[in-house]
């Protein structure tokens, strides 16, 4: 299964507090940090609503 490498690109602080949840939940803490998930549909959504705020590359 592929794996998708997130990178927070810019803060979330002032942001929604649902969006600053989001960002928390998929376990992003600093501007640079980077976590690895499940390709899936829960990940690419939660993705969607923060796509203004992330990097996002597959990883194999």
């Amino acid at each position: 299964m592929a794996q998708l490498k997130i990178t927070l690109a810019h803060s979330a602080t002032h942001r929604l507090p649902k969006q600053r949840k989001i960002v928390e939940s998929l376990g992003l803490h600093r501007i640079n940090s980077t976590v690895v998930k499940p390709d899936n549909e829960a990940v690419r959504g939660a993705l969607f609503k923060i796509a203004h705020l992330v990097k996002v590359e597959q990883v194999k």
